[in-house]
């Protein structure tokens, strides 16, 4: 069942909201609210554009998202009324921009709820509703978690549990990439450039050597399986150009939630590779020197 993402059940007149377009009528369009559990709205056609409307299926299509003013709200009767031709570009901007971030907080807490089979309601009053009071938005506190998990959750009183759920993992995938090409080292650099331009502002995909040609891939998430996927579409990007330069990758490891372990045994790792790297470079230095 669809639940709302905001503590108050129904929005605000003027407030800027995403609607989705179920049906067209004789006097308007019909709509759902997502952000407030799928309640129903309409735009009239006197709301639908600030221009003479020849036809109102060039102007809304049904399955389409659009943000619209809220121009009249009935609680008791459940009525709402809804305005396209009164938001502008900018409303409009921001609206998708908000809709993108509340649905990205949802999913998160939608997932600890299934994972736990916990009341989403529940969680939304524990942690999510409050979040979106201190810091204007969740989205933006779960960014902060990234890096500082006690400051942004320590003072509310979530069960360990759940904080296992919802704190950020670390995304970790294992990749070869070689060029035997002319363009050789460049090749490799800009396939390599050409995934990590595909970080997001919540997972900043970070890609370093660890022995030549083995590269590890990773990012910080608090939605697994979306920056998974993102960490995919990454990989595949760089396959591609790679190819295009006449090289070769091989996934060694697929993208997936790496452990502390895991984690410190890869450091561990790199650190040795690194020590032996530079014994050898000492070793050849110090050769080239006597002859």
């Amino acid at each position: 069942m669809p639940f709302r993402f905001y503590e108050a059940e129904f929005p605000e007149p003027e407030d800027v909201v995403m609607v989705k377009v179920i049906g067209i009528g004789e006097v308007g369009a019909n709509v759902q609210l997502e952000e407030y559990g799928n309640i129903e709205g309409m735009i009239l056609l006197s709301e639908l554009s600030r221009r003479r409307i020849r036809s109102v299926q060039k102007l809304v299509r049904v399955g389409k998202r659009e943000a619209v003013v809220v121009l009249r709200v009935d609680k008791e009767k459940g009525y709402i009324d809804l305005s396209k031709r009164q938001a502008t570009p900018e409303d409009a901007a921001r609206c998708e921009e908000k809709f993108q971030k509340s649905k990205a907080v949802h999913s998160i807490i939608n997932h600890v709820a299934n994972k736990l089979d916990l009341d989403i309601e529940e969680l939304y009053q524990k942690f999510g509703w409050p979040l979106y009071k201190k810091y204007g938005h969740a989205y933006d506190a779960f960014k902060l978690a990234i890096t500082n998990p006690e400051a942004v959750l320590g003072d509310l009183g979530i069960e360990q549990n759940v904080l296992d759920e919802l704190l950020p993992v670390k995304i970790r995938a294992d990749i070869e990439v070689n060029c035997f090409g002319y363009q050789g080292v460049e090749a490799i650099r800009k396939a390599l450039k050409a995934a990590e331009a595909l970080s997001q502002d919540d997972a900043q995909i970070k890609i370093r050597l660890i022995a030549p040609p083995m590269y590890v891939m990773s990012t910080n998430s608090v939605n697994k399986a979306k920056d998974i996927e993102l960490m995919e579409k990454a990989i595949a990007e760089a396959d591609r150009v790679i190819k295009e330069e006449g090289g070769e990758l091989v996934v060694r490891m697929k993208p997936k939630a790496v452990s502390e372990h895991e984690e410190k045994e890869l450091e561990d790792f790199m650190a040795r590779a690194e020590r032996e790297n530079a014994e050898v470079s000492g070793d050849d230095y110090s050769s080239g020197g006597e002859e």
